[in-house]
């Protein structure tokens, strides 16, 4: 089988990514990320009341939804509105995970976060490019709430980010996109910090099986290629937008 030719990179570079925030005037921290041809739209919300069951915590929470317009794919999907659905729910139980593993909430008792992810294009990675959009937006937020004085110090302990990394035949790509991610004989989510420390990773074998050297050699490849993102996005994320 002839194997997808990528197009301006190697296969352990990710695809060039650029970030806005502040992209919406109503939400109090919002981020347009470009990843490829993939883009994503986050905000987040603020809401002054305790998740359920954090009542009586000491800490806030913070909870993420995702969703892929009709036409972020080349056919027309079904708008998603059944909260029930697999896959979405699946990755806004990955997203919340992640992203609250980047956030100190003792700094947000009795108030709930909302990251709220939108597939505006999808071209492969929509999940792992939704955690970077949401990072950027937490980012945006957390900058305003400092710039208000709202905040004195920086509620966001850990920079966290994602990747896709696929075995195509033989070879370790990072950054799949969607035609290299149909034919990918395997395929990992590896979420990670900064400074390379794992969050979580996601993905397995799509045929057959993978051995320990590959699975090994895929998600060292994953970490890295993470922290070389995220050294990127940091740089972005400096830049004050929209404020």
């Amino acid at each position: 089988m002839t194997q997808p030719i990528r197009e301006g990179r190697d296969l352990l570079t990710p695809r060039p990514i650029t970030v806005k925030r502040g992209v919406n005037p109503h939400a109090p921290g919002s981020a347009h990320l470009i990843m490829g041809r993939t883009e994503i739209l986050a905000t987040v919300t603020l809401e002054e009341k305790a998740a359920p069951h954090m009542r009586g915590s000491k800490e806030g929470w913070l909870t993420a939804e995702y969703s892929m317009l009709p036409r972020a794919t080349n056919d027309r999907q079904a708008r998603e509105r059944n909260l029930q659905n697999g896959r979405r729910h699946e990755i806004q139980r990955l997203l919340g995970r992640a992203l609250r593993a980047g956030m100190d909430l003792r700094y947000f008792r009795n108030q709930t976060l909302y990251v709220d992810c939108d597939v505006l294009v999808a071209d492969g990675g929509t999940r792992v490019a939704s955690i970077l959009a949401g990072h950027a937006a937490l980012h945006d937020f957390c900058d305003r709430l400092i710039q208000k004085g709202r905040l004195t110090d920086w509620p966001i302990s850990r920079n966290i980010g994602a990747v896709s990394v696929g075995l195509v035949g033989s070879e370790i790509r990072v950054d799949l996109d969607y035609a290299e991610d149909k034919v990918a004989r395997a395929d990992l989510n590896v979420v990670a910090t900064s400074d390379g420390l794992i969050v979580e990773v996601q993905g397995g074998a799509e045929e057959g099986v993978l051995t320990h050297d590959e699975y090994v050699g895929m998600l060292a490849t994953g970490t890295r290629a993470v922290q070389d993102i995220m050294a990127d996005l940091t740089r972005q994320l400096s830049v004050i937008q929209g404020m």
